[in-house]
């Protein structure tokens, strides 16, 4: 069961972040329409080549998303798909794309997630903040459970869970908070070596970490992920299509995807995270092993994130993770490179184009384009995708020839 690894990433385009909108704002179709064009253009693909997308929601349609897009770029899609799973949504769109290659339904694929939100507006019809999005809650209409048994509590937004997790993994196995600096202290060295990235040409010490303003006990804000605006875009291809390409394919050899839960009230153990299995079946499915990988790409919106995704994908024994961290250089430069572009801690979050900066940040090291950042023969990497508050976990494994 799995993939057979004959789908290849062949092409990829990264916009770099911006905290504030710089350049002219543009609809999320336009995004798309931009951010597959660089990435064919990378691929040295033609639009013609194109018969499958993967998208995640945007702004201009709430409902037939898939074939908006297809009407807009002009594309006879013979698969085409929405993925609704958050931060892990563009290593699952991945996977699908990659499924359909292998199934034959498509030559090529875009899978394009736009990371702009600031989008055009109109006087006459103004953005409105409407009933959806009150309360920092995601599903809040009459009738759901977030509803019912979350809102009336408080228990809302990102901060505040993400430190519940922290707070109980310190409960159970001890917390050292210089560890979980470091992690962030790590992936600035990455971003420094990194031009794109928004903290590139400045560099954190661990001090500064925990000088830093403290948002959710334990939480500080140089542990957590900056808003920014962006977007990402990778050209999925089969054999054919990597023969054209003029860059080193990166097939996509085993996937994984767990999705349990919405809110983590409803975690069986809050303290395993859907990643043990996204890994395990991720590694089964490739038939390699952790210590066969040359870099790994974490998805890292909290420091939290970045150390129980090491445990539950197998590299750290379970409350081991912070003295795993601290024994290890986790820059491009060190013995376990992680998040070589800076992760989205440093490099910027996109919005739901985050989880692309981790498949990217993969697919550059394969192929060998990460200047500076560049870890010493590297042809494998584990990469990982997390939504909602380490509810919906994805994992790929990609490899070179």
């Amino acid at each position: 069961m799995g993939l057979r690894g004959e789908a290849a990433i062949l092409g990829f385009y990264e916009l770099p972040p911006e905290r504030k909108l710089a350049r002219e704002k543009t609809f999320n179709l336009e995004q798309w329409a931009r951010l597959s064009k660089a990435a064919l253009d990378d691929a040295g693909l033609d639009a013609t080549d194109i018969n499958g997308i993967v998208t995640p929601l945007i702004g201009e349609a709430s409902m037939f998303v898939p074939s908006t897009i297809t009407e807009y770029l002009g594309i006879d899609a013979n698969f085409a798909e929405i993925v609704d799973l958050g931060g892990a949504g563009s290593a699952a769109a991945v996977w699908r794309a990659a499924a359909a290659v292998e199934l034959g339904l498509c030559d090529a694929v875009l899978v394009t997630f736009p990371g702009t939100h600031d989008v055009p507006t109109d006087d006459r019809r103004p953005f409105v903040m409407d009933d959806s999005m009150y309360f920092g809650a995601s599903s809040n209409r009459y009738g759901s459970p977030q509803a019912e048994f979350e809102i009336p509590f408080a228990n809302l937004g990102q901060n505040g869970p993400y430190a519940q997790v922290a707070k109980r993994y310190g409960h159970e196995f001890g917390y050292d908070e210089l560890a979980m600096a470091k992690i962030a202290v790590d992936q600035r060295t990455n971003a420094c070596a990194t031009p794109d990235a928004i903290f590139y040409g400045k560099p954190i010490t661990a001090q500064d970490v925990l000088d830093s303003p403290m948002v959710a006990d334990p939480l500080h804000m140089l542990e957590i992920v900056m808003p920014c605006q962006g977007g990402a875009a990778v050209v999925i291809g089969n054999k054919k299509m990597a023969a054209k390409s003029k860059n080193r394919p990166v097939w996509i050899k085993g996937f994984g995807e767990r999705v349990p839960y919405k809110t983590p009230t409803y975690a069986r153990d809050l303290m395993y995270s859907p990643m043990v299995h996204a890994a395990d079946q991720a590694f089964s499915m490739a038939g390699i092993t952790r210590d066969d990988v040359d870099m790994v790409s974490i998805y890292d919106c909290y420091s939290i994130t970045v150390l129980m995704s090491l445990e539950d994908a197998g590299f750290a024994e379970k409350g081991k993770g912070m003295q795993f961290v601290n024994e290890h250089d986790l820059t491009f430069r060190g013995d376990f490179p992680m998040n070589t572009a800076g992760g989205q801690l440093s490099f910027g979050q996109a919005g739901v184009a985050g989880g692309m900066h981790h498949v990217i940040d993969g697919v550059r090291q394969v192929m060998g384009r990460a200047g500076e950042a560049q870890v010493t023969d590297c042809n494998r990497a584990f990469v990982t995708g997390n939504g909602g508050i380490m509810s919906e976990q994805t994992a790929l494994i990609l490899e070179g020839e």
